[in-house]
């Protein structure tokens, strides 16, 4: 596997992979929210963090996006779930980016177990998402150092 700085001409790949990541876990969204959200991707949000890739045979097949000490984003391709690709993108950002916090769905518990099997605990709730939709947000941080 290989991790790399993505670039816009890997968006319409990232926006498959978000959607694929999407479908397998979100089941809590609402229909015309995640396609309100999609729309969004590649023009408002993908621009807004530093990006980067896993790639597996030359094939992206997870990405995370980070901006300061927060992980804004990180979706492994539904048919990688499971094989490491997002520990290796997490590993990544913390080491090379220091991050040591993270939003996530209340309602994606296996994204809540994944990140609190690596040692993130839940330092806040918000009954809202960060658009005011009705999408619990768990405000995670990592509050040790060491290996994930």
């Amino acid at each position: 596997m290989i991790v790399r700085i993505a670039v816009p001409d890997d968006y319409s790949r990232l926006v498959e992979v978000w959607r694929s990541a999407v479908d397998a876990t979100h089941h809590f969204l609402r229909p015309a929210d995640r396609d309100d959200i999609e729309q969004h991707l590649a023009a408002d949000y993908f621009p807004q963090v530093r990006l980067v890739v896993a790639e597996v045979d030359g094939q992206i097949v997870g990405f995370a996006g980070t901006a300061g000490d927060n992980l804004e984003m990180l979706f492994v391709d539904a048919a990688h779930r499971g094989t490491g690709v997002g520990s290796v993108l997490l590993a990544h950002a913390v080491d090379d980016y220091g991050i040591s916090r993270v939003d996530v769905n209340e309602d994606n518990v296996d994204a809540v177990a994944f990140y609190r099997r690596r040692g993130f605990v839940e330092v806040e709730r918000s009954a809202l998402d960060d658009q005011g939709r009705p999408y619990p947000i768990l405000r995670m941080a990592r509050l040790t150092s060491g290996d994930l």
